[in-house]
């Protein structure tokens, strides 16, 4: 971090950021200079008009160049940064030189092209708080004619989020997709690149695999958790018309209904079969699903989460159903030692849940969040 930001410094403009330096290669005449500010301070405020601004920091070609600069490099250290994620450097670096904010690469792509294409939030989120010049940045351009949500529809080799599953993955780019057109300035239209395409041809073009191993993805996750569920409700529906002690022949209520035992007994056979033919029903919607795009932003992980978490209730509720039925057995011979027995049957399937949990968390954090967040290693030399 500190090595970029002394490269910042290589930056030929002035420390308060106020108007470019003046350069030898520049022509001398003062027709061709660029605006003068009368202010001996130099200052730069944010409160100026963003015609004024533009005007003010119009920089000559051979500052803003498509070829390499005199030292060489092709990308300045605001760009590597923005592309990286590293908020910190991007923020010092628009605090000391407001005027990089125009800076761009070879490819024509500013920060927020980058950030966008990189799928980098912090930084984008960090750009579209700033106020100054923000509808001239976020309306650039690349040289094929790729906006911001052009470059948030593409979907490159690698895939940025540190999420498990491909439906997941689809999930936050759609995520991604949405909140970048969201956040575009007023009166933003999206137009066709180069080649005559649009953000959303981009879109289904570059997600066809994507989408295809999501729809693998699911099925194989739906399958499995419907034989769970179908089992656990076969087991729940002959346990709940099953009366422990029987019932009495003069009135036909049962022979324990005072007993706490035959209470949490009854609760948790009727809550353990509802529980789980509603994750058996969404399992199987799942299953008969289009899986269309539109259709993992929400639609297929509502599905998948309110089918998790109804198959791990009915399983929390089969187990004290039976641990509660089998008391009555238990309860004069083992007394309390009986609890760590039940403990010991329940492990099998408790493995089972416990397996789960990754998944069904990260569904769910995935499902709650807005905006899909990247997940950054720290590796230490």
């Amino acid at each position: 971090m500190n090595r970029l930001l002394e490269s910042a410094k290589t930056y030929r403009y002035e420390d308060n950021g106020g108007r470019p330096k003046r350069s030898q290669s520049w022509p001398k005449d003062g027709e061709t200079m660029p605006y003068q500010d009368d202010d001996p301070d130099g200052g730069y405020s944010e409160n100026n008009d963003d015609s004024l601004m533009e005007t003010m920091l119009v920089l000559p070609p051979e500052i803003v160049s498509e070829d390499e600069d005199e030292d060489g490099e092709k990308e300045t250290p605001i760009l590597i940064a923005a592309k990286n994620g590293i908020t910190e450097i991007v923020q010092k670096i628009l605090e000391d030189f407001p005027v990089a904010i125009h800076d761009m690469n070879l490819d024509k792509k500013n920060m927020v092209l980058l950030a966008v294409e990189h799928r980098q939030p912090h930084v984008y989120q960090l750009l579209h708080k700033r106020t100054v010049m923000k509808d001239t940045v976020f309306r650039r351009v690349d040289k094929d004619g790729n906006s911001a949500l052009h470059l948030a529809a593409m979907l490159g080799k690698n895939r940025p989020w540190r999420i498990p599953g491909a439906a997941l993955q689809m999930q936050w780019e759609l995520k991604w997709y949405k909140f970048v057109k969201e956040s575009m300035p007023l009166h933003f239209f999206a137009q066709n690149n180069n080649i005559r395409q649009t953000p959303h041809d981009i879109l289904t073009d570059t997600h066809k695999d994507l989408l295809k191993e999501g729809a693998e993805w699911l099925t194989h996750t739906a399958e499995s958790c419907s034989v769970v569920a179908a089992l656990i409700a076969t087991v729940a529906f002959a346990t709940s018309s099953t009366v422990p002690g029987g019932v009495k022949q003069d009135s036909g209520t049962p022979t324990l209904e005072n007993q706490p035992a035959f209470n949490i007994f009854a609760i948790s056979s009727l809550f353990a079969l509802c529980s789980s033919v509603t994750s058996l029903v969404m399992f199987l919607a799942i299953l008969t699903s289009r899986y269309q795009e539109k259709d993992f932003s929400k639609d297929l992980p509502y599905k998948l989460l309110t089918g998790l978490t109804s198959l791990f209730v009915s399983i929390a509720a089969m187990l004290v159903s039976f641990c509660a039925g089998h008391f009555f057995v238990l309860k004069d011979k083992l007394k309390y030692a009986a609890f760590p027995v039940y403990a010991i049957t329940c492990l099998p399937v408790t493995f089972f849940a416990i397996a789960q949990f990754p998944l069904y968390f990260d569904l769910m954090w995935a499902t709650i969040k807005k905006v899909p967040q990247r997940s950054y290693n720290v590796v230490a030399n």
